[in-house]
């Protein structure tokens, strides 16, 4: 089995990690697009090229599903996506958890990028799930960024000014941009409320994962002996993980696996990998 992800930049490692976790000895291939980040800035279009161009980076190792583990790149480019590579590979896109986390009452927070918490899309999200629930968006400027240069001074500036700006009777919280999830448990220490009930936060990884386990039939196997090949690919060139995602447990774990033996050719046959 082999499962591909991608996105701009280190938001795919929480993904990655989630499925490595359920099929340990799952072949992963990561493709990325350092050169053409960040994304967020870009137009609708210019999104859609950068993300079909990293997509068929990826669908050269022919996986069985590519994981759209990217809240931009689902947003603006699936159709296109899913178009290009469906129905010989499925596309699992990634969608903010605003549907479970409003379901439990409010109130709920979504934090994510700007642009995406003054979209069309992310309204349309809170109207059709979050309804029956106090939701309120909170935009966090230059977040992503500085979890994707592992900026730990940047991570923390960036965390406790988009706390600033949050409600504080909170019950959860959607982390609606993948990046988030690489320093969940620092959001949630700077939105706990002492003597207040566990803040929940909800993240896309795990079910992005296991929904796309069910589109190929495949089952979780956490106990697998095996462990699977990591394939890494930045802006289309075969490399190994960049030492930011080394930063985050998620890219520890990944970089446990065994290096894959070997790298598509442009006409898709195996060739040796460099080393």
């Amino acid at each position: 089995m082999k499962i591909a992800l991608m996105d701009s930049g280190n938001g795919l490692l929480a993904a990655a990690a989630a499925m490595r976790r359920l099929r340990p000895d799952a072949d992963l291939v990561l493709s990325s697009d350092p050169d053409g980040m960040p994304w967020g800035p870009r137009t609708p279009d210019d999104v859609t090229a950068h993300a079909l161009a990293v997509a068929r980076a990826a669908a050269a190792h022919r996986p069985d599903a590519l994981i759209v583990a990217c809240n931009t790149a689902s947003v603006h480019a699936l159709p296109a996506l899913r178009a290009a590579l469906e129905p010989g590979i499925p596309v699992i896109g990634t969608v903010p958890a605003v549907k479970p986390a409003a379901a439990g009452g409010g109130p709920v927070a979504i934090w994510a990028t700007p642009a995406t918490t003054g979209s069309p899309y992310q309204r349309e999200l809170i109207e059709r799930f979050g309804r029956d629930a106090d939701v309120t968006g909170v935009p966090c400027p230059g977040l992503a960024d500085a979890v994707q240069q592992a900026d730990e001074a940047a991570i923390d500036a960036a965390v406790a000014a988009a706390a600033r700006h949050t409600p504080r009777d909170l019950r959860a919280v959607v982390l609606g941009c993948t990046h988030y999830e690489l320093v969940a448990e620092r959001i949630r220490a700077a939105l706990q409320q002492p003597g207040a009930p566990a803040l929940v936060l909800y993240g896309s990884a795990e079910a992005v994962a296991a929904q796309a386990l069910r589109r190929i039939g495949a089952e979780p196997a956490p106990a697998a002996a095996a462990t699977g090949t990591l394939s890494v690919i930045l802006s289309g060139r075969p490399s190994t993980l960049p030492d930011t995602a080394l930063a985050y447990e998620e890219g520890q774990l990944l970089a446990r696996s065994r290096a894959d033996g070997a790298a598509p050719t442009a006409d898709g046959a195996a060739a040796p990998a460099r080393r």
